[in-house]
């Protein structure tokens, strides 16, 4: 058998698994912590010598002897995957192997790389233990030093650590590698990524002394009234010989809690209780400074280890599990190594960056899917704070589609597969405080060895819990490992799905949803759904939102523009497409709005009014510990785009999941203007500088509508009108305007405001949207059964009057599909002034065959065709981001300038984008500021952007998108909303653009804002 296929052989002389620390030779080293200062350390990333083949057994004859000659061996950078850097394919699956089901065999044409690479050690290495740890190989690899063959090691994604003392020499020695894309091992890793091979994380080269630790454990908890520390530490030495060991113990401020000496011995336990130590949490993530120092017999320091530890306690109490007490709320994301350049290879400043904007957006939670990250990637959970799942690297989800998904779940001969994989994981993380659960791995049914696991989980650490979502539907008989009801996408509304609300009725556990609110594309909708849901049950603990970051592969055309490949753009197949463009966090690192808004649903300050007349408002803290003093409160009233008053208000104390009133000391005598409206806007922000972020970052926002109105200001419409018809067009000729309408397709094909053309087409009903990835399920029904995409207008009647002052147009129309027999009967009924107003009313009235109309369809809305120099965009409504109806929580009421560009949203797949709710008016002016404004009787959603649904459709990449002649506006009546369908839940009832009567009512007046500006135009409402 291949060594490759051999399950029986999980690794050949790599070192046992043990935590990851740093050793130093003094203890002013150790306080530097760098690597560098350590006893010997080499970092060997850089060039390395390669050589691709398609099989391992086409490597030359004594490829790993010293004087091989590789000089025509091209060169390749290490960490990387190969694939990025011209070797193999590029193929993107959800679930799919990429060869014929039948473990543990793997195809013949394996693609294998070899590396090798020249590295010296001088004296100072000699008389120690010399170790060469490799952070990531994928998928498994053989290790030769200097010709002589070191061992084997599988595991993708965790440590390989390897004793290489007897085989190197003082001065040049040689390191060879062979890496082998599939392996036995891949059957355990076929995780919703991208295929990607090679040394992808850093290789490593340390001495160790023989009188040190080989391994240590720390447990620091808290007793059972969570006031004072439970310190246990237990020490492995390589080899006892009567060293002793010095710890130290100082706080987060310095100050020296204790310091103690123990004898050595070859197993070896220190507990102390500490007083009422700092207690970390995610929100307070106080860390205390260890220091480990071991003597010899003769005094002599052998080494020093520099430790962060957090006291913190974790309990499962009946339908919940508490962190201090504490049945916290995981507000969370699910988190792949990515970078759109490197592919899984990213750097520890990459992963700080994304932990800072986690924190930024009220993020405190992570799940490492599928699979442990990089070892810094907690060091840097513990110092900002952040609870992580820590998640096994495994996944068998192409067995789901055998009919067989526990092929090797429930194995008993692949037990050693799977446990080496977790023991491998918990062995080197053990000592993270921000680690709440370890995670048994990811969608691979349940079987045997899952309780495996489970069992030698808890023999490992007892003081975590155990996570594991595919045992969420096995019965208690058949013993389910999971300590917490674990689910993904899981439905709010559905006949027959499991839906939140059986849960919440029939479960008797803690339940998180690992996954949910599918962040692919326009979206997630929904968020505050399921937020509100969470904090109504204590047993319902949160969630990880579907996935943190867009996984495109940067890309650039011949003419400069950069756009981001998935699946299916190499010739992959079978692939997933763009099903792995699904984060909250765009390639270019660019917020999406889906961010934005889950922001907001988390922020951690709920305000309710209790009586806004008088300022006083009850202040919700949603954090779990910290105090909402760490915040200030800043406010001010806006009359639509202007300020009118502010001020600041110092937040009294408000512990965790507590209450308080605040009075705000504004003033409402104000006498308001006509048709303006009043907004109390707050802003929480941080107090002073923290690690993640600068004293007045924002944090949580409020706004209430004030009760301070009068009516709009009457306007008489003034003008003489002359109407004049030429063959199949009425023009309607006014002061410094004309309004031309097509007789035979009854609308208008032409409104000139001081001799520029504003309108050139429009208004026309308008049903279809651009297809959103959420859509995905109904597009096939959407086009190949109701033909949604194909409608169509039938003029049945145009009738037209006129007197000196305006026209009264009215259009009968009937608007349907494709072969259907369900439609609208419309009327588009215009009044045209003198002054250059136009009241447009449209209704329709479903009609036909009305049973055979979908159940949603994308909109009811009208769109036209303006003038592309309308470039600047000023409205009155929510903003400044896009919003939708589940998405809009972000969007605040006020007066927002933009111009067409940045209403559109670059999403990396095109799609309908750049919509904003809720608007009272809407102006579209050229440099020059003429133009036109929309200004609804009641509400109106509104876009506008150079490019059609037809455009945006056909497009499969940003770079494929060509600007219009026009500009496409939009003014709905209503839109769809988001959901989350492309994985969970489908848009709610509530949310639902149905095949439902409507009315939609709105000006249209074509100005010049040098002669009225555009706030003061929104106020009036035309008299006649």
């Amino acid at each position: 058998m291949k060594l490759w296929e051999d399950i029986s052989i999980d690794h050949i002389n790599r070192e046992k698994p043990r935590a990851s620390f740093l050793r130093f030779p003094t203890k002013e080293a150790a306080l530097l912590n760098q690597k560098r200062y350590s006893h010997n350390y080499k970092n060997l990333n850089g060039n390395w010598k390669f050589l691709f083949l398609e099989a391992p057994e086409y490597s030359p004859e004594n490829f790993y002897a010293n004087d091989f000659d590789n000089s025509k061996w091209n060169e390749i950078v290490v960490p990387g995957n190969w694939q990025l850097q011209g070797y193999g394919k590029m193929h993107y699956s959800d679930l799919w192997y990429n060869f014929p089901i039948n473990p543990p065999y793997v195809p013949t044409e394996n693609p294998t790389g070899i590396y090798k690479r020249q590295f010296s050690i001088d004296s100072t290495w000699m008389g120690k233990r010399i170790i060469l740890k490799f952070n990531g190989v994928d998928s498994a690899f053989n290790l030769w030093i200097n010709g002589k063959e070191i061992g084997y090691s599988k595991g993708a994604r965790i440590q390989s650590e390897f004793d290489i003392t007897d085989y190197v020499v003082k001065g040049e020695n040689t390191c060879t590698v062979r890496v082998y894309q599939w392996s036995d091992g891949t059957y355990l890793e076929d995780q919703d990524m991208w295929w990607l091979s090679g040394i992808f994380r850093d290789v490593e080269l340390y001495s160790e002394p023989y009188g040190g630790l080989r391994d240590f454990k720390i447990e620091a908890d808290l007793n059972e009234d969570y006031i004072n520390g439970k310190l246990k530490i237990n020490f492995d030495f390589v080899k006892a010989d009567g060293q002793k060991i010095e710890l130290e113990l100082k706080d987060k401020n310095g100050q020296v809690i204790f310091n103690d000496f123990i004898k050595g011995e070859d197993f070896l336990t220190f507990e102390k209780e500490i007083s009422n130590p700092y207690k970390w949490t995610a929100e307070t993530p106080d860390l205390y400074n260890l220091i480990i120092t071991v003597y010899g017999s003769d005094d002599s320091i052998i080494e020093v280890i520099p430790q962060k530890i957090g006291f913190r306690k974790i309990e499962l109490k009946g339908e919940v599990f508490t962190v201090n007490g504490v049945a916290i709320k995981f507000k969370g994301v699910n988190r792949h190594d990515y970078n759109p350049r490197n592919g899984r290879v990213v750097s520890k400043e990459e992963i700080e960056d994304d932990i800072i904007l986690m924190k930024q957006h009220n993020i405190n939670a992570i799940r490492t899917s599928h699979y442990p990250n990089s070892e810094w990637f907690y060091d840097l959970c513990d110092e900002y704070g952040m609870y992580v799942i820590d998640e096994t690297d495994l996944e068998c989800h192409g067995f789901e589609l055998t009919g067989r998904y526990s092929w090797i779940s429930d194995d008993p001969t692949w037990e050693k597969a799977h446990v080496n994989r977790m023991e491998r994981m918990i062995e080197r993380d053990k000592n993270h405080p921000c680690i709440i659960m370890w995670s048994l791995g990811n969608e691979s049914s349940f079987g045997v060895n899952y309780k495996k696991m489970a069992a030698r989980a808890k023999e490992i650490d007892s003081t975590r819990l155990i996570h594991y979502e595919g045992d969420f539907n096995v019965n208690e008989e058949e013993g389910p490992v999971s300590e917490v009801y674990s689910t993904m996408y899981t439905w709010l509304e559905h006949e027959n799905k499991l839906t939140m609300d059986k849960i919440i009725k029939d479960i008797k556990k803690p339940h998180i949803l690992c996954e949910y609110c599918h962040a692919m594309g326009n979206g997630p909708g929904g968020l505050k759904d399921y937020q509100d849901l969470f904090y109504k049950y204590d047993k319902l603990q949160g969630g990880f939102i579907w996935e943190w970051f867009d996984h495109g592969i940067e890309t650039i055309t011949e003419d400069g523009q950069v756009y981001y490949k998935y699946g299916g753009d190499y010739g992959d197949d079978p692939t997933n497409g763009n099903f792995c463009i699904d984060g909250l966090l765009m390639p270019d690192r660019t917020p999406s709005p889906g961010l934005l808004e889950y922001k907001k649903v988390i922020e951690p300050v709920k305000t309710i009014a209790k009586d806004i007349e008088k300022g006083i408002f009850e202040l919700v803290n949603r954090f779990d510990f910290a105090d909402l003093n760490q915040l200030s409160l800043n406010w001010n009233i806006t009359e639509d785009d202007k300020i009118i008053q502010s001020g600041y208000c110092e937040i009294p104390s408000i512990k965790g999941r507590e209450a308080k009133e605040l009075c705000i000391p504004y003033k409402i005598n104000i006498r308001p203007v006509s048709g303006a409206d009043y907004y109390l806007n707050l802003s929480y922000t941080l107090k002073e500088d923290t690690l993640w972020a600068a004293a007045g970052h924002e944090l949580a926002t409020s706004q209430f509508e004030l009760p301070l109105k009068a009516d709009k200001v009457l306007i008489v419409p003034k003008g003489e009108l002359k109407v004049v018809k030429e063959h199949c067009v009425l023009k309607a000729i006014g002061d410094e305007f004309e309004v031309h309408f097509d007789l035979v397709k009854g609308k208008i094909i032409k409104a000139i405001k001081d001799n520029c053309e504003i309108i050139e087409e429009g208004p026309q009903l308008n049903f279809w949207r651009a297809p959103i990835d959420n859509d995905m399920y109904l597009v096939e029904d959407y086009k190949k059964k109701y033909f949604m995409h194909l409608w169509h207008q039938i003029v049945k009647s145009i009738e037209y009057s006129y007197n000196d002052n305006s026209l009264i147009f009215k259009v009968s129309t009937i608007n349907g599909t494709t072969n259907s027999a369900w439609f609208y009967d419309s009327v588009y009924e215009y009044r045209v002034f003198g002054s250059g107003d136009i009241l447009l009313n449209i209704y329709g009235k479903p009609s036909g065959v009305i049973e055979n109309a979908p159940e949603m369809i994308p909109r009811i809305g009208v769109n036209f065709k303006l003038n592309k120099e309308l470039t600047e965009v000023m409205y009155k409504g929510r903003g400044p981001l896009e919003s939708y109806a589940d998405s809009k929580e972000a969007a605040l009421f006020g007066v927002y300038k933009n111009n067409i560009d940045g209403l559109f949203t670059n999403y990396i797949k095109p799609q309908e984008n750049g919509n904003r709710s809720d608007c009272s008016w809407v102006s579209l002016t050229n440099d020059r500021g003429i133009g036109v404004i929309a200004i609804a009787d009641d509400k109106i959603d509104f876009s506008a952007s150079y490019y059609d649904d037809k455009t945006i459709e056909s497009a499969k990449h940003t770079y494929e998108l060509k600007k219009n002649d026009y500009i496409t506006f939009n003014i709905d009546y209503k839109q769809n909303g988001l959901g989350t369908n492309s994985c969970g839940q489908w848009q709610l009832e509530k949310y639902r653009c149905r095949f439902e009567e409507f009315k939609l009512n709105f000006r249209i007046s074509l100005y010049n804002n040098k002669e009225i500006d555009t706030v003061s135009l929104g106020r009036e409402r035309l008299e006649y």
